[in-house]
């Protein structure tokens, strides 16, 4: 023992010494394969080195969708691959290593150089300065100002910071959205689409891109206020705005980097214009500035100033406010071109919030300045000095020697805060930077919305939501630059510049971007109320109730701004997202909608566990052993149209066999769902693996379902071939029965398995084509039968037949409850149910009369009640031979397996067996034109009923009937109540 155990410690040095060596021999332990110790596994962590194993260390390529150029991506082994037996596995799977970079014989179709690198922008140049641009406009010229007079400096800057606050709380939202997860090219789209889905992604996403693409348009308008004339005043709008904004497409589709030198440029001449605006604020007034207003800075101009001088209709706090607001928007600019940015997860938080506290810091002092240098008033004539004129003189002008009085009483000043819009001009020291100014504002907007629109309707063109779309979504160059959207956009801009009539789409326009707003807190809000494992943004600033508040308060500014304008930008809303829940396209995002509804789903089902079964609320939950749903779609379709919207309805499939790949495959239930859902059949899909189908019956009955969300009655189909399979067909109701199940048993004429229609063509020919049948069984087979698919024709109405009820034995009232469920159906509805039941020939009207009243205090509707006294006749001679071959074979399997102590119980069993063939004697007779079929189904004892036997009660019951026959039996509990409580 010693000596075995110092060999063992050598080997063991020897092995490490190999190791630390450098060794790149091969290495098996135990039984196990040899494998490379040279493997990146191996090489990545010494742990693992020159084990036999197929665990790895942590990698970024597990986790990550994307391929780094030069070597292939690793993968990580499956769970079956690491537990499963490497000597019973014939073909072990492959080490999960990278491409040598030392290949002798590349492949020629591979690329031997990287793609080129796409131009990628920093937070700087590509958010900050781009929003900022996007937020000043033509109103923090030649509004702000005006605004200034009307609402004064305290309200101004309420107003400001109002408007500022709202946009910051949506910028703090779209920073928590943009760090949950890398963010890829979309914007606001794909920002707001795999948070809230697609539903309400996909519409915002439209009308988004289509106000970006209208605001190009709507920018133009602030050079018009400028005193410049060509031709007049509507084909001056035309002419400028055509020119400009092809010159902007040219600049667009030249390519990003072009684009973003155009912006920087555009943000050097806004700062020179602010600058020239600082500076003559400071400069000493000349004497025709002085009589257009401007004093330079005044403390007693400050102080009435300061005060609100409200004017005209729009003269109150909310319509300043309605008017201003626009210009602090502007905020989602970077955002929208997040494919084109190094790092989205921190340049859209940082860029936003410093675009937003800057912008806010210069409409703070703008406002505060200009009311501290200009009257609201002031003729622009040289000559009203307070020496010229005699009299009283009012405002302040009088205290530096100007009487602006007589156009003051009569309102008709051309000058000052109140009534030139170009005061900013006035105050410059140079005025044509301001123009300047103007002119690089509307141009950097328009540019940016320019790029905006074709950039967030590209993602929705890949994301392929709407039809027709596509076409639109092709990239080009390393930006992947959509040169077919740009065009698009361009087009939508020029015509509506051509049409020259803004100002009815411009409050659409408005409230299609405060739409955006109110989804993007929204879905900041709702990830976070969901509590959702996926939902960890990296950015921390944010509070789930400063979203709400910033999505409600963007709703209620909608109506504030135009409220008609609100109601059709939501009607337009609505529409979109109607039509994509109608859709249903195949995507999944995990959206916080799903968490959200996950959350709902989890708190009902556990809500329910308080709540007492009532007879009232009871459903029938059917367990439906369906195997693959598209290999019974009779079954499948015939509970489905009592269950839908009505209860619970569960497929279950066993596979049989022990766990294995092919096992595990079989069981996925993705496919089987998507059949499901093509034929709108509301219902789950569970599948189990087991050693036997009885066994996996078994585990289905006592496990499926969830709390009281659990199925209370076994749906099969009838099985032809009993002889064969009776063990199982009986097991499966007798366990349903232990387990206080009600059970169902649907036959159909033309059987209900197509599955050996199919074998028809030969089983290779099945395994082959498997997906092509698969996906030709998907579709609506209900509108189309064919003679290889039996189904009940359950997609036309059936008119006015019947369905006949053979309630035959009372089991708590499932066999009526059924029929009433179908009834309630549009497909059903037209016919006519027919009760029967036996009785004694001297009391059938007694017996009649008694069962209508029983039956109307159901309040079931069902009027025709029949009494049949023949039901327990003798059979007809000739139906003998089919009982009397199955009742010979029994009494004989019965006889070894009981001996003779329970003899006397077969001969009532053979009696039964004859009520049983009269009971089809009596279908046949009164039933032969009905649609549907329902019959009590007999209870067979444990135990004293064989298999065999049993199942022929079942087959002579439903044997030689047209219509579809349901053998119904309940769980001899009371389904239906005549009480109010």
């Amino acid at each position: 023992m010693e000596k075995s155990l110092i060999e063992t410690d050598t080997h063991l040095s020897q092995y490490l010494s190999s190791l630390s060596n450098g060794d790149d021999r091969k290495f098996s332990l135990g039984g196990c394969s040899s494998y490379d110790t040279d493997s990146v596994a191996s090489r990545s962590s010494g742990v693992f080195s020159g084990y036999d194993t197929l665990d790895t260390p942590p990698s970024y390529d597990f986790y990550s969708n994307t391929e780094i150029f030069g070597r292939a991506k690793k993968s990580r082994p499956s769970l079956f691959q690491l537990h499963s037996n490497p000597q019973d596995d014939p073909s072990p799977p492959p080490l999960y290593e990278e491409s040598s970079v030392d290949k002798q014989s590349p492949d020629e179709d591979e690329p031997t150089e990287p793609p080129p690198e796409p131009a990628r922008f920093g937070w700087a140049q590509g958010v900050m300065i781009r929003c900022m641009l996007n937020i000043w406009g033509v109103i923090l010229y030649l509004r702000l100002p005006w605004i200034t007079a009307q609402a004064g400096i305290g309200l101004t800057w309420i107003i400001i910071l109002v408007s500022s606050s709202i946009t910051g709380i949506t910028g703090l939202s779209t920073s928590a959205i943009a760090t949950n997860g890398k963010v890829k090219g979309g914007g606001t789209y794909f920002l707001i689409s795999r948070s809230l889905g697609p539903e309400l992604g996909g519409s915002i996403g439209l009308i988004f891109a289509f106000a970006n693409a209208v605001a190009v348009a709507l920018m133009q308008v602030g050079d018009m206020e400028k005193d410049v004339s060509m031709v007049d005043k509507l084909n001056d709008i035309r002419i400028i705005g055509v020119i400009t904004v092809t010159c902007l497409l040219a600049i667009s589709m030249a390519g990003m980097e072009w684009e973003s030198k155009a912006q920087v440029l555009f943000f050097f001449v806004i700062m020179v214009s602010f600058a020239s605006y600082i500076v003559g604020t400071i400069i000493p007034a000349t004497p025709e500035k002085q009589a257009k207003g401007f004093f330079s800075y005044r403390a007693d101009i400050f102080a009435e100033n300061f005060v609100p001088g409200w004017r005209g209709l729009e003269g109150s706090f909310f319509g300043m406010f309605s008017i201003f607001f626009p210009s602090a928007t502007g905020i989602l600019a970077g955002a929208n071109i997040s494919g084109d940015l190094k790092d989205p997860n921190v340049a859209i938080p940082r860029g936003t919030m410093l675009a937003i506290f800057w912008t806010t810091i210069s409409y703070l002092i703008i406002s505060a300045t200009i009311g501290s240098c200009v009257l609201r008033d002031a003729s622009g004539y040289i000559n009203d000095t307070v020496s010229s004129l005699s009299g009283e003189c009012l405002g302040v002008g009088c205290n530096y020697g100007w009487n602006f009085t007589e156009c003051m009483t009569n309102k008709t000043c051309p000058f000052g805060l109140s009534n030139y819009y170009q005061s900013m001009s006035l105050v410059s020291a140079f005025a044509p930077l301001i123009s300047a100014g103007i002119f690089g504002a509307t141009l950097s907007s328009a540019l940016a919305c320019l790029v905006s629109a074709p950039k967030v309707f590209q993602c929705l063109c890949k994301d392929k939501l709407y039809p027709g779309i596509g076409f639109f979504g092709k990239g080009y160059g390393k930006n992947n630059e959509p040169l077919r959207s740009y065009l698009l956009a361009y087009i939508i801009a020029i015509c509506f510049i051509l049409i020259a009539e803004l100002n009815t789409i411009a409050p659409i326009i408005s409230n299609f971007f405060l739409c955006s707003y109110a989804l993007i807190n929204f879905s900041c809000f709702h990830a976070s109320i969901t509590n959702s494992p996926g939902w960890r943004p990296t950015f921390r600033f944010y509070s789930k109730w400063l979203s709400l508040l910033g999505a409600v308060v963007s709703v209620i500014i909608m109506f504030l701004l135009t409220w008609w304008a609100a109601l059709i930008a939501i009607g337009i809303v609505i529409f979109l997202l109607g039509y994509v829940l109608y859709k249903k396209p195949d995507v999944n995002w995990g959206s916080s909608m799903q968490a959200s509804s996950y959350n709902m789903a989890l708190s009902q089902c556990v809500g329910l566990n308080q709540v007492e079964d009532h007879i009232k609320n009871y459903r029938p939950q059917c367990l439906v052993l369906s195997g693959p749903p598209c290999m019974r779609p009779s079954l499948v379709d015939f509970i489905s149209t009592f269950t839908k919207n009505h209860s619970l309805m569960i497929c279950a499939n066993v596979i049989t066999g022990g766990p294995s790949p092919g096992s595990v495959d079989s069981a996925k239930i993705s496919t089987h769902l998507k059949w499901l859902d093509k034929r709108r059949i509301k219902s789950f899909y569970h599948t189990v693996v087991a050693d036997d189908l009885h066994v996996g019956v078994q585990m289905l009955l006592q496990s499926t379902g969830l709390g009281r969300m659990k199925p209370n009655v076994l749906v099969m189909g009838f099985k032809k071939n009993w002889r064969k399979a009776c063990d199982h067909s009986i097991f499966f109701l007798s366990d349903a029965f232990d387990l206080q199940y009600g059970a169902c048993v649907l036959r159909m004429k033309e059987g209900l398995d197509i599955s050996r229609t199919m074998q028809a063509h030969g089983m290779e020919y099945f395994k082959t084509n498997f997906l092509k049948i698969f996906y030709s069984l998907s579709l609506d087979t209900r509108s189309s039968t064919t003679t290889t698919s039996p189904t009940i024709d359950t997609s036309r109405l059936q008119g006015k037949k019947t369905i006949d009820v053979y309630w035959l034995s009372d089991d708590g009232g499932l066999t009526l409850l059924l029929p009433y469920l179908l009834t309630r159906k549009k497909r059903w509805g037209r016919c006519k149910v027919r009760v029967f039941v036996g009785g004694e020939a001297q009391k059938v009207e007694d017996q009649k009369q008694e069962l209508k009243a029983l039956i109307s205090r159901f309040r079931l509707g069902f009027q025709d009640v029949q009494v049949l006294p023949d039901i327990n006749g003798k059979p007809q001679s000739e139906q003998y031979s089919f009982i009397h071959s199955i009742a010979v074979t029994t009494f004989c399997t019965y006889l070894i397996e009981t001996m003779h102590q329970r003899f006397k119980h077969f001969s009532h069993m053979f009696v039964q067996s004859l009520r049983q063939i009269r009971l089809n004697e009596v279908i046949q007779d009164y039933s032969r034109d009905a649609a549907l079929i329902i019959v009590t189904m007999p209870v067979g004892r444990r135990g004293a009923c064989p298999s065999s036997l049993y199942m022929a009660w079942l087959e002579i019951v439903s044997r030689d009937l047209r219509p579809p026959v349901l053998l119904v039996r309940g769980n001899q509990e009371n389904v239906l109540t005549m009480y109010c409580q």
